[in-house]
């Protein structure tokens, strides 16, 4: 082996070794550029405890394990396959003699799957592991699995250069090897603030600056494609003197590399890069960092089980490995376009990924394994219940999975290296006789579209520009990575190629096997909108080659609030989705007829295809439908009028006053939530709102009281009081309890000494004492207090008022009268 780099990873290897050979878990925290992705795993590849067993070491991205193992190899000074190799999806290079494999994470658990104690295997390194990626964690919790059953013997190392690491060694329980580091000095530069829409110029702009004061290649980090795209398009225009290149996982692998090298002709460089540079890549000759500010990630809805794309400011660690890239080979300068003040207020670290993507294939690998609760297992975070429950109802959907076990069916998706949907269209495609179709298709719908934006959104005229380019009719190279793909699914399926004539409604179907959930039928009117049979609505421009199509199968589509927005379809025939039309009938209270309805309806999820009423419909469901709507909304049908309201708030006074104990609640909304205990029996004729408002609601709830519980409802709380002028008038009674309130003309009551009482004479009634008008004069709870101390004082007001009126000196005396005693 050549004498490798004096990088500084070196001065803990020592350390480094002597850790692993205590301990099954390890972390090394190091800075970008230490060198420990490249020299730890070849210090380590002969330690004794390894006893000739592999070193296995994770990488985020395809490129950065392609280029970590060839310069490994460099290093050795051998070519890669002999004992560095690497594995990548669709693209293998080891052999018999390799000593380490650069994988990407995904790999890992397939590896697993196929040799679960990982025999021939020694140390797995998880590289980067501050992207929290959920291959890593899902690799991290299974390997730990294998360690503690297995195989006490392996060893995990878990190396990070901005992770919380500390935590992460508390966490499990492991400890940390730190390497300082010796990267040169990097300055910060601040802007004034980045904004999305601006930012490709905003990014000119300060280009024009630092190529200005500073020497150097740059690199740009930019939150994508299309950012990158337009940046490059403003960047050739204005500096022309320069060398765009770009550097995104989408792109060539050719081209990916091309970007890592100086150039041939030795001009300035600017690299502009998506999160791919970020970290395990080395570009040669850059000193200058421009950060956008953004990144992209993808986020899960369950609610529509589809993953979105969204652009977010970066995280602190995030900011500081890009930034780290300005001083790898010598001192550098980082222009950040944010402000300052805005830096203090970024997120420390980066969302771990598996609280935010679809774990369908996550939860498919778990079953695969035996394990069927993700509890079960050690995550450093554990998979969110809410996301795990969609993805289990995904599986059970596609047939995967059936009873907390993993089926054949399932077993057969898992052989497949792709989502368990995409999957599960290759394996149908077999019953189907569609397998070249089928592959064709998966390919196109796992790479980027291949055409330009504004084409037809028919996913047929990507199969057929596929078809083309392997006939060498076509010289559209989007289309390589996407034949390197499909022809990996011809050899798992054995099927050769087919160049032949498609028929665009045989695609509809292998999309609706993966997605039934988007099978969309047109809406009547002009707006191009389709329903999906998960019950949302999404559009496409009318000018579309689908626009008028009656039935599509969308392949590719954008969550939005309100209509989503269709990228890719097929169109259906719906004589093709019989097989899916299930019948079943449906109750339910139709709030703008105001009428209860029983139907029977022939769907395909929530597309109603046909409908009729059902002539004799079951008089329990409708029962059972008329209560679930009262218990919503009874309180706008039911006659809830000023005779119910003051039955109900006597009982609900006795209730304060006695104890709960004495009498059910008898408040609406407990009223309405027991509907089916008083309300049953009245119920067997109503058909409409109309019949509820008829109902004789107090008579109802009087007759759900036994007769004892009426005779004491009447007895403690009485309806009316009697007055001394004989008049029987209404006692106002409150829903908490509160004084009842006797409202009567102070004539009424010439006479009567004492203050009614109420519930056994334990509640006096506050006594509303009214003019001849009908105004309230006072308000006494003490009546024989109102006539001795106040009534002579009041009664000077009244004779004023009501001259005409008798008002007498001795009110103990006087004749209580209904009407007018004049004088």
């Amino acid at each position: 082996m050549k004498p490798l780099p004096q990088l500084p990873i070196l001065e803990v290897i020592p350390q480094l070794k002597k850790q692993l050979r205590l301990n099954p878990i390890l972390l090394l925290h190091a800075p970008p550029g230490a060198g420990k992705s490249t020299i730890a795993p070849l210090e380590l590849m002969d330690e004794p405890w390894l006893e000739g067993k592999k070193i296995i070491m994770l990488e985020p991205r395809k490129l950065a394990a392609i280029s970590i193992a060839q310069r490994m190899a460099q290093l050795l000074g051998e070519p890669v396959g002999e004992r560095i190799g690497y594995r990548v999806r669709f693209d293998t290079c080891v052999g018999k003699q390799t000593r380490i494999e650069v994988i990407t994470e995904g790999i890992l658990t397939r590896m697993m799957q196929q040799d679960n104690a990982l025999e021939e295997v020694g140390l797995i390194i998880f590289d980067e592991f501050h992207e929290r990626s959920i291959h890593a964690d899902l690799g991290l919790a299974i390997s730990r699995d294998i360690q503690q059953v297995l195989r006490p013997d392996l060893k995990l190392l878990i190396m990070s250069a901005t992770l919380d690491s500390k935590d992460l060694s508390k966490n499990l329980q492991a400890p940390m090897v730190e390497s300082m580091g010796k990267a040169f000095p990097v300055s910060i530069k601040y802007g004034e603030g980045n904004d999305l829409f601006t930012l490709p110029e905003s990014i000119s702009l300060t280009i024009k600056k630092a190529i200005a004061d500073h020497d150097g290649d740059l690199l740009v980090f930019l939150p994508g494609q299309r950012e990158i795209n337009k940046t490059a398009e403003i960047l050739s225009l204005r500096f022309p003197q320069l060398a765009i290149y770009k550097l995104y996982g989408q792109l060539a692998f050719s081209q990916q590399r091309a970007a890592l090298s100086p150039h041939p002709e030795g001009k300035r460089k600017v690299v502009l890069a998506t999160a791919i540079a970020e970290t395990s890549l080395t570009i040669e000759g850059i000193k200058i960092v421009v950060d956008g500010g953004f990144m992209r990630t993808s986020r899960f809805n369950p609610s529509t089980g589809l993953n979105r794309l969204v652009t977010i400011p970066v995280t602190q660690d995030t900011a500081t490995q890009r930034a780290g890239r300005a001083g790898r080979l010598s001192a550098g300068v980082c222009f950040r376009l944010w402000s300052k003040g805005s830096q203090e207020r970024l997120l420390p670290f980066r969302q771990p990924e598996i609280l935010e993507t679809d774990l369908t294939s996550l939860a498919l690998e778990l079953y695969k394994w035996g394990i069927n609760d993700p509890l079960k297992l050690s995550w450093v975070t554990p998979p969110p219940q809410g996301n795990w429950a969609q993805a289990i109802s995904t599986l059970e959907h596609l047939g995967a999975i059936a009873k907390g076990r993993i089926t054949t069916h399932g077993n057969a998706l898992h052989a497949f290296p792709c989502h368990p949907r995409i999957a599960h269209l290759l394996v149908c495609s077999q019953e189907l006789e569609l397998e070249g179709l089928a592959t064709d298709l998966a390919a196109v719908l796992e790479e980027k579209d291949p055409l330009s934006q504004g084409e037809s959104l028919d996913i047929n005229l990507r199969i057929e520009g596929l078809r083309r380019f392997r006939s060498h009719s076509s010289s559209n190279f989007n289309y390589k990575k996407i034949e390197q793909v499909a022809k990996a699914y011809r050899q798992i399926l054995h099927k050769k190629v087919e160049n032949t004539p498609i028929d665009p409604y045989a695609t509809g179907m292998l999309i609706a096997q993966a997605f039934s959930e988007r099978i969309a039928s047109a809406k009547t009117g002009n707006q191009v909108q389709f329903q999906l049979a998960n019950g949302k609505i999404a559009s496409m421009d009318r000018k579309d080659d689908l626009a008028y199509e009656p039935w599509i199968a969308i392949a590719q589509m954008d969550e939005r609030a309100g209509v989503g927005k269709i990228f890719m379809a097929a169109p259906l025939n719906p004589k093709d989705l019989n097989s899916m039309v299930k019948s079943s009938q449906r109750f339910f209270w139709n709030e703008d007829e105001a009428t209860i309805q029983a139907i029977e309806e022939w769907k395909i999820g929530q597309i109603v295809l046909q409908k009729k009423h059902l002539q004799n419909p079951d008089k329990e469901l409708l029962l059972q439908t008329l209560l679930n709507m009262i218990a919503q909304s009874g309180e706008k049908w039911l006659p809830f009028d000023e005779n119910f309201k003051r039955l109900q708030h006597r009982v609900m006074s006795l209730r304060a006053w006695n104890g709960p104990e004495t009498l059910p609640d008898f408040s609406t909304s407990e009223l309405l939530k027991t509907a089916n205990d008083w309300l049953s029996p009245y119920l067997t004729e109503i058909k409409s709102g109309q019949d509820l408002k008829k109902l004789p609601l107090v008579n109802i709830l009087k007759n759900s009281f036994s007769y004892s519980q009426q005779e004491e409802i009447n007895r403690l709380a009485p309806e009316k009081i009697v007055l001394p002028s004989g008049s029987s008038i209404p006692i106002q009674y409150s829903k908490d309890g509160e004084p009842p309130i006797l409202a009567a003309r102070l004539q009424e009551l010439f006479g009567w000494a004492q203050t009614p009482k109420v519930n056994n004479g334990n509640i006096p009634l506050l006594i509303h004492l009214l003019s001849p008008g009908y105004k309230p004069v006072q308000v006494t709870q003490d009546l024989k207090s109102f006539w001795d101390n106040t009534y002579h004082e009041v009664r000077k007001e009244l004779k004023r008022r009501y001259p005409k009126h008798h008002w007498p000196d001795n009110p103990w005396e006087a004749e209580a009268v209904k009407g007018v005693k004049r004088k």
